[in-house]
């Protein structure tokens, strides 16, 4: 099976991401522990968004601005639309089990950064397998 350098690319992004968005959300989490579990969940998956995609542009803008530089326009809006889709279903993944899987292990009295880190583990797996099967499924990479 051949590994697609840009797959690597992709899934070392998510990972630098993970790592990130991952370690604020357990800070913003904890300082929000003493709200409703429903409020510090929304706000730390919300907090968590912002991070990890602001960061993911930025790495697969740097990591690819070259390589669309040579492609054909028609390529680049195939690629990104598959992207897209792929990323649609991930994020998908991610909030069906990232949201109830917070709320829940906050309403079991786990203290609000490792329920925190806990979810954002579970999902964030999910999440990348399925973005990684997808691309490939589709050809993209």
């Amino acid at each position: 099976m051949k590994i697609s350098q840009q797959l690597v690319q992709i899934n070392r992004n998510f990972i630098i991401c993970f790592i990130v968005s991952a370690s604020l959300s357990a800070v913003i989490a904890q300082s929000l522990s003493e709200y409703e579990s429903q409020i510090t969940t929304t706000i730390t998956i919300g907090t968590g968004y912002m991070v990890y995609f602001g960061i993911f542009s930025a790495l697969f803008y740097l990591d690819n601005k070259n390589r669309y530089k040579q492609m054909k326009t028609s390529l680049i809006r195939k690629e990104l639309l598959s992207m897209i889709s792929s990323f649609g279903m991930g994020e998908i993944i991610y909030l069906v089990i990232r949201w109830p899987s917070l709320y829940y292990f906050l309403e079991l009295g786990i203290e609000a950064y490792i329920a925190s880190l806990i979810s954002e583990v579970i999902s964030t797996a999910c999440y990348m397998m399925t973005v990684s099967i997808f691309l490939r499924k589709t050809k993209t990479f």
